[in-house]
């Protein structure tokens, strides 16, 4: 019992999600399925007309139909002048079935542009959701995958609501009024036509489980294989550096022989279903035409009749056959529902009830900080300092000791534990400021710069949507990256490649910088930033700099010990703690791992070892 409450709770979250997402379609869904059901009355009207065409107006029987019908007919001349005038039948006919055409045409019309309102819909706001989850949720999640919901899963959605679920009134209309004109027509023959029926449902959501189990693996693996694919084309030159381009083929294939063994699988199990479903649709049919030639030949009903209740098969067939598909088609639906819903129901940012907005140009302090990323070892200990407002921190650690973690958690990219320390700026704690607001004012130049495939003007430019092509430049020449950019035949104009992949990572670096220095934030993190530029150019930047941001409190991360130099305070971490902490004439004094390495660097400790 607990199960299936469970499992209407999340069918009743799924009915809501995509509820949600035809806002804006509805109506015209709404407008489709009335045309649908136009449609289906102009099918519905044929077969009577042909059956009055055969019986009363060339057989002369009496009518056998609505009172309504018989006066209208009455009002022309009766059945007799039908027969002796059957272009008027004829013309009947024709305008039921203009009316069919007409109908299915809107319907087209109507339900396409709610299909693509609605996948509009899905789109702008699975985009906007996840622009708005944690960074953490980021790194937990493969951008292949989340791009593979974004698109098929959505396309599968979107195919399900509008060819399917559209459909469901039509299916239901066309049931009930075909059976209902059968059972007016001949009742026996009606039972013998729907005794197949209640196996062909039955066996249809048996298969249905078995369905939605497969297409859940073969779109998770769809899922892997579309991971696969986005990594190695966004890191081509690290597949092709080190030659990996035949283990990285064989990885692909592998998974793509798997994710094909699964559709292949799933196939066989789609033909059992439909060839099944087939024999039994098919044997239905059979028996109606043969009962039915057997009751026109004793009398039972007439040659009109007979040729209605066909028509009227064919129609009770075609519903009951595409319940099946319905099932298939919900089973793939479900499945891309419950992917979209994972995105959906994933918690966004969110800040305190009355966050704050302090001046960020003051201190900014460190107050026995610990962190651990989820499920690894602890990686930062008790992390305490401060950096006055205004002054440049400088972090000196090999790989892996914090550096990077301690700035993420400055910029709120993770969320500090509450009985793990705490970070303020200006003496407030930056959990209780505006994460909008804190990230507007910390600019950040990464360890890995990102750049988007657009061109080094937009790049340069994309934190200010009102930035001038000057206000670039100067942000350039600030990076040491001016007189490079001038030296392109199309300059500021030159188009970047994906991630940045037709500039050096000079180049790179460099860029980035200046995309950060185009902010003018008061707060200002350069994650190891200038490690991919020559020392010449990496002081010239440093100078700018200070020149050009003496006021901002600047945090510079190196494994340089010439670009911490000049820094009012270095700390140096080692194993997530702070082993030293200093001046650079004070630390290079000290007897500790800082001196080690300004000993290495400047070459001083080999020749005192010489």
């Amino acid at each position: 019992m607990c199960k299936r409450h469970k499992n209407d709770r999340g069918g009743g979250r799924k009915a809501a999600l995509v509820w949600g997402f035809l806002e804006g379609s509805r109506m015209l869904f709404l407008t489709s399925v009335i045309f649908a059901a136009l449609m289906t009355l102009a099918d519905m009207i044929i077969p009577q007309i042909i059956r009055a065409a055969i019986d009363n107006a060339i057989g002369g029987q009496p009518p056998k139909l609505p009172e309504f019908v018989i006066r209208a007919v009455d009002a022309i001349g009766g059945f007799e002048y039908l027969g002796r005038h059957l272009y008027i039948m004829s013309l009947a006919l024709m305008a039921a079935s203009c009316v069919r055409v007409i109908s299915q045409y809107m319907f087209r019309v109507t339900n396409e542009k709610a299909s693509e309102t609605l996948v509009k819909t899905m789109r702008d706001r699975i985009f906007s959701h996840i622009e708005r989850l944690p960074f953490s949720w980021h790194m937990k999640n493969k951008t292949g995958d989340i791009i593979q919901r974004c698109t098929s899963d959505v396309d599968m959605v979107r195919s399900f609501v509008s060819e399917q679920l559209v459909s469901i009134l039509r299916l239901v209309i066309l049931l009930v009024m075909s059976i209902t004109f059968m059972l007016s027509m001949n009742a026996p023959l009606t039972f013998i036509a729907i005794i197949p029926t209640p196996f062909i449902i039955a066996y249809s959501f048996k298969f249905h489980k078995k369905i939605k189990e497969g297409f859940k693996e073969c779109d998770e693996n769809e899922g892997k294989l579309s991971a696969i694919a986005q990594e190695n084309l966004t890191g081509v030159r690290v597949v092709r550096a080190f030659g990996r381009e035949r283990r990285e083929r064989d990885n692909f294939e592998k998974q793509n022989k798997y994710y094909t063994s699964l559709w292949v699988r799933l196939s066989r199990v789609m033909s059992r279903f439909w060839s099944t479903n087939d024999v039994l649709s098919g044997a239905q049919v059979m028996m109606v035409v043969v009962v039915g030639a057997v009751f026109c030949t004793r009398g039972h009903m007439t040659a009109g009749e007979y040729v209605a209740f066909i028509s009227y098969n064919s129609l009770l067939v075609w519903p009951v056959r595409a319940l099946g598909r319905m099932l298939s088609e919900m089973s793939k639906a479900g499945v891309s529902i419950d992917r979209i819903q994972y995105i959906m129901d994933s918690k966004e940012e969110s800040d305190s009830e009355n966050p704050k907005k302090p001046d960020m140009s003051g201190d900014i302090v460190f107050e026995h900080v610990s962190f651990a990323y989820d499920g690894a070892p602890q990686m930062l200990h008790d992390i305490s300092f401060t950096m006055k407002g205004g002054t440049t921190l400088g972090i000196l650690g090999g790989t892996g000791s914090g550096k990077s973690t301690m700035m993420m958690l400055l910029d709120k990219m993770y969320d500090i534990a509450l009985d793990s320390g705490r970070i303020t700026i200006g003496g407030v704690d930056i959990r209780e400021i505006e994460t909008e607001y804190l990230r507007k004012n910390i600019g950040m130049v990464l360890q890995e710069p990102y750049l988007f495939s657009r061109t080094i003007a937009e790049n340069i430019g994309i934190t200010k949507p009102d930035i001038t092509l000057g206000e670039i430049r100067e942000a350039a020449r600030a990076a040491c990256l001016d007189e490079t950019v001038n030296s392109f035949s199309k300059g500021y104009d030159t188009f970047v490649g994906e991630r940045g992949v037709t500039l050096s990572g000079g180049q790179k670096q460099r860029a980035a910088i200046a995309r950060t220095l185009t902010q003018n934030t008061p707060i200002m993190i350069f994650d190891d930033s200038l490690s991919a530029v020559d020392t010449e150019t990496d002081a010239k930047i440093r100078a700018s700099l200070e020149a050009k941001f003496g006021s901002a409190s600047i945090i510079l991360i190196s494994h340089r010990i010439t670009t911490l130099s000049k820094a009012d305070k270095i700390l140096v971490i080692e194993g997530g703690r702070i082993t030293e902490e200093g001046t650079h004439d004070e630390l290079k004094c000290a007897d500790g791992i800082y001196r080690k390495i300004y000993e290495i660097q400047s070459g001083t400790g080999m020749e005192a070892t010489a």
